[in-house]
């Protein structure tokens, strides 16, 4: 007889069900991510979230003894920065300009994987102060009696993050504290913590607006003038002069103030009227009238004018024009940053265009304009009133126009303003170009509403330069590894495809690798020189002429080795000498008379 199995319970004898095989590495998962957490000192249990430092206020108390350090941009815009900073009550240095050294400082200091705008920017810094240490400045000092005044964006490129890049590197290198002030992009100037110290006055606003035009187009025309200039260095040391000139200007010229400078009769109205706020309002416009139209800046820019006029030129040289474009510092800085190439292009014989800051200022006006067009229809489909609200519809209307009246009046101001300087230096600097003509010309190889660097301005000028023949070559300059120009860069190959004659070469720069780059432009530029070369010979043949025979007339003719002797430009010639021995056939066949140079001028090129 078989036995029979009974199963009886055990109460507090059953073990635990066994955990399926997939729950267990689980387990042993998180308890090792935990471990290598707590190792690495991620621990999420003492998780420290970022926030922006809180940085000591500079205020206006501080402004008699603590240096406002800038830098970054040509010596000819430092040096007029620096005058408008001084007249305004601000102590100012300027930066020497940034070189390898400083570069190498800012890659030791600085995150891997900055591009090179940062790393020379904050090493040039990092080594000005370690120079003042080294001079016997005590730490607390600089830290207390110095701050650093540059550009901030909140871009989708690493532009957005130079500010906490600066920090980091000033930490590490011993600076920690030390003040950054920021001039947004899109927010005007302020300071990290909010402060007042740097206070945007009427005469601090207006007069930076006049020193970057004067800045931009004393930096055009030097480029412009010196590849031509008969007495090697004379172009140097006369524009060093002229710029010494605008800034004894800007700084020592008296300041609008209403009740010193207005009749008697309005004085005294605004007297009895101070709590109306009318003296401020008047003061302000009256301000803002002497920037724009005051007798201090035409006396300064008619001194500036004809001390130019001393400049002899001699037009009949072949040079291939180079206009550079690329990212905003890499194309600006004249030191390491981009290899010193703008000296070496004219060491090797070439002519070079240069872009001025106005261009980016005007794109980033039209680019709100046209955002704000673009978005109009979306606004509309959520706020558009009944069809028979015609009062909304007027009103929403109205509003929309009146937004984009205001940035087209900024627009015709501005533009107005530097070709008023232009003109008023000898017409000799180049006019704005229209931004809708760029963007309609980039629009079929890239949109412009995409965001980063310069957007669709290095397609746009590219093609707005080669289709207009006013360049040989056009050079862009970036940052290695720079995201908006890598862009762009993209879109050029399908660029150059479209227009056989273009030579397009992009370079990127870097602390090291000047030899290749040069090396790869000089290849670049030979093509250029035998396009300009092959252009000048085709215009004198067509002039029927000997170059000896031009020469000859100019010989006789002084007027046209004289710097502002109204060159006019022929349609579809490229080089000065080209359309110089063009214009030169014309006199002497009877065609052309020759053209009035004003009468300052003559007498001091007579002088000279």
């Amino acid at each position: 007889m078989s036995a029979t199995k009974i199963d009886v319970p055990l109460a507090g004898l059953t073990s635990p069900p066994r955990p399926s095989v997939e729950e267990e590495i689980r387990r042993r998962l998180s308890a090792e991510r935990e471990r290598l957490a707590r190792e690495a000192g991620l621990d999420s249990t003492h998780a420290k979230h970022f926030h922006r430092p809180i940085e000591r206020a500079f205020t206006a108390s501080e402004r008699g003894r603590v240096t406002i350090l800038i830098g970054g941009l040509t010596w000819k815009h430092e040096k007029v920065m620096k005058a408008v900073f001084e007249a305004c009550g601000y102590k100012c240095d300027v930066l020497p300009t940034p070189d390898v050294a400083a570069f190498q400082l800012g890659k030791e200091y600085g995150n891997n994987g900055q591009c090179n705008p940062t790393y020379f920017t904050v090493g040039n810094l990092v080594q000005y102060l370690q120079m003042l240490e080294a001079a016997g400045v005590p730490k607390k000092d600089i830290l207390d009696n110095y701050v650093f005044f540059t550009a901030g964006s909140c871009g989708p490129c690493r532009f957005g993050m130079y500010e906490s890049e600066y920090r980091l590197a000033l930490q590490n290198a011993g600076y920690d504290g030390f003040r950054v002030l920021l001039f947004q992009q899109n927010d005007g100037i302020q300071a990290a913590s909010g402060e007042p110290g740097l206070k945007f006055t009427v005469d601090f606003g207006m007069g930076m607006f006049n020193a970057l035009n004067m800045g931009d187009i004393m930096n055009e025309m030097i480029f412009r003038i010196r590849p031509f200039e008969v007495n090697k260095g004379q172009t140097d040391r006369v524009f060093k002069e002229s710029v010494d000139l605008m800034c004894k200007m800007l700084k020592e010229r008296k300041p609008f103030e209403d009740l010193e400078d207005l009749p008697k009769w309005m004085t005294n109205y605004l007297a009895k009227h101070k709590n109306a706020g009318w003296e401020k309002v008047v003061n302000s416009l009256g301000k803002v009238w002497e920037h724009l139209y005051g007798s201090a800046y035409k006396e300064c820019l008619q001194a500036v004018h004809d001390h130019l006029a001393t400049i002899e030129v001699d037009r009949l040289r072949v040079k291939p024009v180079v206009k550079i474009i690329g990212e905003f510092w890499a194309q600006t800085t004249e030191g390491d940053g981009n290899f010193n190439m703008f000296a070496f292009l004219e060491r090797e014989g070439a002519q070079v265009l240069v872009e001025p800051i106005a261009t980016w200022i005007m794109y980033m006006m039209y680019q709100v304009k046209e955002r704000w067009r673009e978005k109009k229809p979306l606004e509309a489909k959520y706020k558009k009133p009944a069809w028979y609200e015609l009062h909304k519809h007027t009103l929403n209307e109205l509003n929309f126009q009146k937004k984009i009246a205001m940035l087209s009046v900024g627009e015709m101001i501005y533009s107005r303003q530097y070709h008023r300087v232009v003109e008023a230096l000898g017409d000799i600097a180049h006019h704005l170009i229209d931004q809708k003509e760029m963007a309609d010309l980039a629009m079929p190889f890239y949109n412009q509403f995409a965001r980063g660097g310069e957007g669709h301005l290095e397609v746009g000028k590219n093609i707005y330069y080669t289709k207009h023949k006013l360049c040989h070559m056009v050079l862009a300059l970036k940052p290695f590894g720079c995201m908006p120009s890598t862009q762009s860069d993209g879109a050029q190959s399908a660029v150059a495809n479209a227009f056989k004659d273009m030579i397009f070469l992009p370079i990127e720069t870097s602390g090291e690798g000047e030899i290749n780059a040069h090396s790869r432009v000089q290849m670049a530029l030979g093509e250029a020189k035998v396009k300009a070369r092959l252009e000048f010979e085709q215009a004198l043949k067509s002039t029927g002429k000997s170059l000896d025979e031009i020469k000859s007339y100019v010989a006789d003719h002084p007027e046209l080795r004289q710097l502002f002797y109204p060159m006019p430009h022929r349609e579809g010639v490229t080089g000065m000498a080209a359309n110089f021995v063009l214009h030169v056939s014309d006199l002497i066949n009877g065609r052309k008379k020759l053209m009035r140079v004003p009468l300052e001028a003559r007498a001091l090129a007579a002088a000279s």
